[in-house]
């Protein structure tokens, strides 16, 4: 993870200040792995990572929550040859008014892919979505948990990197 780590920073997506972070918490860094994830070859780092860590695990389908999570979720899919979902802040209010993109049946077992965790609850949005649609959830990958204790709401929680271990390859 040394290699993502290296990258991450030499993107600036390792940013310094003062910030709001979408959990609402205040931070003085800032992961931006949007930003990152722009740049293919961190992409690949971060699909190949995940694919090895998901070598154990048993699954149909690939979720995330729009837009952190979507990048991973496409290269995993194409990399796994698996569909991904997914799924919406909020329903939208025309056409066929889904809350997802996607198909979700009863008893598939789900991944669900995250870009950056602090407390966990977008990730637990998508896992308590798909239950609800009486999906299983078999894993929470996420590239950078900030520590914030997002990890304390999964049964199995996988990140990449840590954001002790990001900052400290800075």
């Amino acid at each position: 993870m040394q290699d993502l780590a290296k990258r991450l920073i030499e993107v600036n997506a390792v940013k310094f200040g003062e910030f709001i972070l979408s959990s609402g918490k205040k931070s003085n860094v800032y992961v931006d792995i949007k930003l990152a994830l722009t740049y293919p070859d961190i992409l690949k780092l971060v699909v190949n990572a995940m694919v090895e860590k998901l070598k154990n695990l048993k699954f149909d389908k690939i979720a995330c929550i729009e837009l952190g999570g979507v990048p991973v979720a496409v290269g995993l899919a194409l990399e796994l040859k698996k569909p991904f979902v997914i799924l919406r802040k909020q329903a939208k209010s025309y056409g066929i008014k889904a809350d997802y993109i996607g198909e979700i049946n009863e008893n598939e077992r789900f991944i669900v892919v995250e870009d950056v965790t602090t407390t966990g609850n977008s990730a637990l949005s998508v896992v308590d979505r798909l239950r609800n649609y009486k999906a299983q959830v078999v894993a929470v990958l996420v590239v950078v948990d900030r520590e914030e204790g997002a990890k304390d709401k999964f049964d199995k929680f996988i990140p990449l990197l840590t954001l002790s271990q990001l900052l400290k390859s800075k």
